[in-house]
């Protein structure tokens, strides 16, 4: 006769089973998504040190040690949570997950959503931002028409997120009450509509460009600033497609929300330090871009960019100075060597031919 193993596992049902594996799925990822980050960060703060005397070198470095600081404090508080669920209050009378749901009042779990919120605030600020910068290329007035309604919205998305995080830490309330479900849901559908409306305002801007340098300019370049690959990082599409799952997931509690809810969130950090790499690699949109593009248009095919020397970095658009193969012939022929616009430095520049 077959013996029946036995059974060593929790009391609770199988939906809060499911529930707290999910949950566990979440930090495991989670974890991985800091250490990408923390690659991302490192490469993007080497190039940004190296330009520091540059303004915006100086915002972009502070902006992601920002972001770089509330993702560990929300790495630690997601950490130490699990293991006041599973490890410190193992015994608590319904099992873990009814401790977790009945302790949100707590100081971690209140920074834990705190530092969720933060992130996923400041991120779209980023993406606005750089909605600006590729509009503002065509222009001023476009530019404030083009983030207007996505600003406003932006604006509810911080009211909702606030009332979210505060109904969520109340006495006898948690993350998943009806309550901050409604605030939650409202919260993530605001930021996920902003985030679609820039998604869709940077990629008609720069596919509008698109087919006008295609006509005109050497394929190398046109491919440098208006590629597939560019338009899904200047966007920040990446976090709105996870973003859009988190939140159906949510809306309708199903148990994998808490995998996707990391996933989001981890993703739209890692698409803010793309954005900031190729700002720092000098191959992001710039306010100057099109002025460029249409210098080069009026200078020939081949072209020679001399930008000073930053250890690698052409974070400094404004110092480029385009000029044809004939014109670098006569310096040559004239023993005379590129100056900047505007910019005189005794450091060596270096020549990139594309």
């Amino acid at each position: 006769m077959a013996h029946m193993a036995p059974y060593y596992g929790p009391d609770e049902d199988a939906a809060t089973i499911m529930l707290e594996r999910m949950f566990v799925a979440g930090d495991f990822i989670s974890g991985v998504g800091y250490g990408i980050q923390l690659i991302l960060y490192v490469a993007c703060a080497r190039y940004l040190w190296n330009t520091r005397h540059s303004r915006q070198s100086i915002f972009l470095l502070t902006y992601i040690t920002l972001l770089l600081c509330i993702e560990t404090i929300f790495e630690v508080a997601q950490s130490h949570t699990v293991q006041m669920i599973y490890v410190d209050n193992r015994n608590y009378p319904g099992g873990p997950w009814a401790y977790f749901l009945a302790t949100q009042e707590l100081p971690i779990n209140v920074l834990f959503i705190a530092s969720l919120f933060s992130l996923t605030f400041l991120a779209d600020l980023l993406v606005l931002w750089r909605c600006w910068v590729i509009w503002r290329a065509f222009g001023k007035l476009g530019a404030w028409l083009a983030i207007s309604f996505p600003g406003l919205l932006l604006l509810g998305s911080f009211v909702m997120g606030t009332l979210w995080t505060l109904q969520s830490s109340q006495p006898g309330l948690s993350l998943y009450s009806a309550l901050p479900v409604a605030y939650g849901t409202s919260y993530y559908a605001i930021s996920l509509s902003v985030n679609i409306i820039l998604t869709l305002l940077i990629t008609l801007r720069l596919l509008l460009y698109r087919r006008t340098v295609m006509k005109s300019l050497p394929e190398d370049h046109a491919r440098e600033y208006v590629s597939l690959l560019t338009i899904i990082v200047e966007s920040a599409s990446l976090y709105s497609i996870f973003a859009l799952i988190f939140l159906i997931t949510y809306a309708i509690n199903t148990p994998v929300n808490s995998v996707f809810l990391t996933v989001a969130s981890f993703t739209q950090q890692i698409a803010n330090y793309l954005i900031i790499y190729r700002l720092t690699q000098g191959r992001a949109w710039h306010k100057n871009t099109v002025v460029r593009s249409t210098a080069m248009e009026f200078t020939g095919e081949s072209h020679i960019y001399t930008t000073r020397d930053t250890g690698g970095s052409t974070l400094g658009h404004e110092n480029v100075e385009v000029q044809s193969s004939s014109d670098k012939e006569d310096e040559n022929t004239k023993g005379g060597k590129f100056a900047s616009f505007g910019f005189h430095s005794s450091k060596s520049s270096k020549t990139t031919v594309v």
